[in-house]
This record gives C-alpha cells, structure tokens and sequence, in this order.
C-alpha cells in the first residue's frame, strides 16, 4: 500500500493547483501527507487488528485532525456514533488499496471493499468505486495483464475504460466524486510504463491530484512489484513513525 501513500504524497502539492503535464519535480519542500494516507493506514490498521473500519477511522484521523477531510467525513469523524452520510465521493476509493493487498479471492476483496466503504460512503457509486479500486490492486497483484484488468474492471463495474489520458485531460477538472476519479485512475494505470510513470500521468490529468495519485499508486504496485528506492526514501522520510509502524507490519505481513 506504500503505493497508494507516495501518489498521495506526490500529488499533494498539485490538488489546489493542477497542472497538465507530465514534466514535474516529484517531490517538493511542501510535498505531504493527506487524509488519503491517514485513512488508508487506518483501513490497514483494521485489518491487521481485525478492529472494525469506523473505530480505526476515527482513531488515526483523530490523531491528524488536520490531513484536509472533506466536510461530511468531518462531520462523521466528531461524532462517535454518527452513521453513514450516503457519500459517493472518491474517499472511499482512496483509502481502500489495503483490501486488495490483503484478501485472497475477489469474492473476499469486494465483500471488505463494501465494509470499508459502507461506514461512510454507503451510496451505490462510493460502494463501486472502492470496490473497483481494490479489485484492481487485487487483479493487479495476482499476475492478470492490462488487459484482463481492464476488461473485468470496465465489464462488472460498467466504467468507461476505452478513453485515453489525452482524450480525457483537456476537458478534466477537479472531480471529488467515485464516478469521476475512479476509472480516469485505473485508465493512468492503464497507460503506464512503470511506477513513476503511472503517478506521472495520474497527476497530468489536473483533477484532484492526490487521490488520483493515491488510487493509481495502489494499483501500479500491485501490478509492477518495485518502487524506486529514491521514492520509498522520500516517501517515508515524510511520514511520523505512527504511520510506518502500521506501513512496517503490513509489509511484513502480505509483502507490500
């Protein structure tokens, strides 16, 4: 999930301003981490622990109460009995790469993919498109081609897969709903050469920059097994200890 973590952190700096290309510094004095680090530790903390999802959530996000939460996971993360708020916004995507890193059949990753999702983001298009990013990372990591990915990803969740980046960043503007950051994700997933490239071209498309990144980080680890290691270093030099404990143990346990 260290994957998912350094496009969150790569993208940080370019979600209040976008840019359209591919020709970037990957990491700036003000390059961080996001609540889609935060929450996708938190998702790996839960499943490390077998602790319910809504209990790790408020647990490290009450602890970085400053990572930039949208308004409805704020207002959930106050209070300790607040149900689902009916989102379908791309939170749920974004925090949910540890499911497909850690379950071994696709019946098992959508069925967890739901329960992380479902605490806040119990609308249809939020349950899709956690359920596709981490079906993706699962695919990703189990051997399947591009091509199989694509196909299963564009058939079960009737995504548009078949557009390219360069069809789709001219137009593109920030997006904070699944519908609209999922499958343009897995398309700069689709279109890359390795792992820096995929964040590259994520980013490129000028939308919301880190959870894009966040969401085709996730996936481009699972399928391209390595990380430069300048990245990992600044990738973790940017991180508190309480975040790599958790990172640590779930590298050590499912090897990502």
């Amino acid at each position: 999930m260290i994957g998912a973590i350094a496009g969150d952190i790569v993208g940080s700096v370019f979600e209040a301003h976008p840019i359209k290309t591919t020709d970037f510094p990957l990491f700036q004095q003000a390059s961080t981490f996001t609540d889609d680090t935060v929450l996708t530790v938190a998702v790996a903390y839960s499943i490390l622990k077998a602790a319910p999802y809504d209990e790790s959530l408020r647990r490290f996000a009450r602890s970085f109460p400053f990572a930039g939460y949208g308004a409805g996971f704020a207002n959930w993360l106050m209070r300790d009995n607040a149900g689902p708020y009916n989102s379908w916004g791309n939170g749920a995507a974004m925090r949910v790469s540890p499911v497909g890193f850690a379950f071994d059949s696709t019946k098992q990753v959508l069925r967890e993919a739901e329960s992380s999702a479902k605490i806040t983001h119990n609308h249809p298009e939020g349950i899709k498109g956690a359920q596709a990013t981490a079906l993706a990372v699962f695919l990703a990591r189990t051997g399947n081609t591009k091509s199989q990915i694509k196909k299963q990803i564009a058939t079960r969740f009737r995504y548009d897969l078949h557009r390219t980046l360069d069809q789709i960043r001219p137009c593109y503007s920030f997006d904070p709903s699944c519908q609209g950051t999922v499958p343009e994700a897995i398309i700069a997933f689709l279109e890359s050469n390795d792992f820096e490239d995929a964040l590259r071209k994520a980013i490129s498309l000028g939308g919301d920059s880190d959870t894009i990144a966040c969401i085709t980080g996730g996936i481009a680890q699972a399928y391209y097994k390595h990380i430069p290691p300048a990245i990992l270093t600044e990738v973790r030099a940017r991180l508190p200890a309480v975040l790599l404990e958790v990172i640590d143990e779930f590298r050590s346990k499912y090897g990502c």
